[in-house]
């Protein structure tokens, strides 16, 4: 099978180009649905990343973890792209085991949201957990808020704390 090789596109950034069944590189070609194309047939669809988020709730608080590559006031949602062969519930129960040490006792679906700033969908759990917080390598702090303290941001993993707090504040998890 050919492999892509890079070349510069027109506004003088890398992008792959494609293979033609020739062997002559060819770059992606627009198709009338805007979407890449190369004379080889194969076409770039560009579809969304699957990432799990978790509202972990661990000894009456959610903890906030804050990447050790983001600002100093920054903090969010454990989050994780999937794996291969992972289903969502696997993949957020290893995410919150993988970057806080903690095990998750459960998880319930909050829902799903489009985050088109990184081309993503973001599958979004409710995960109680037990145990000691010890953050990995990516993590450089996190936060413990009282549930009726937490307030949601407008965006991306924000709007699963906004509808989990909503449901919580119903009586419903």
């Amino acid at each position: 099978m050919a492999r892509a090789e890079e070349g510069t596109g027109p506004l003088g950034a890398r992008e792959p180009r494609l293979p033609d069944p020739k062997g002559a590189a060819a770059p992606p070609e627009p198709r009338s649905d805007g979407r890449a194309a190369c004379a080889c047939g194969f076409i770039h669809w560009d579809s969304p990343v699957p990432v799990v988020a978790a509202i972990v709730e661990h000894e009456g608080a959610v903890i906030l973890a804050r990447n050790k590559d983001w600002p100093e006031k920054m903090y969010g949602l454990v989050t994780g792209f999937l794996e291969k062969d992972e289903t969502p519930e696997h993949g957020v129960k290893r995410e919150v085991k993988e970057e806080l040490d903690l095990d998750a006792t459960a998880v319930h679906l909050v829902g799903l949201y489009p985050f088109a700033r990184r081309n993503e969908l973001i599958i979004a759990y409710h995960v109680p957990a037990s145990g000691t917080v010890r953050l990995n390598e990516e993590l450089a702090d996190y936060r413990r808020i009282a549930p009726e303290r937490l307030r949601p941001w407008d965006f991306g993993t924000g709007l699963a704390v906004r509808d989990w707090l909503a449901r919580r504040e119903a009586g419903a998890t």
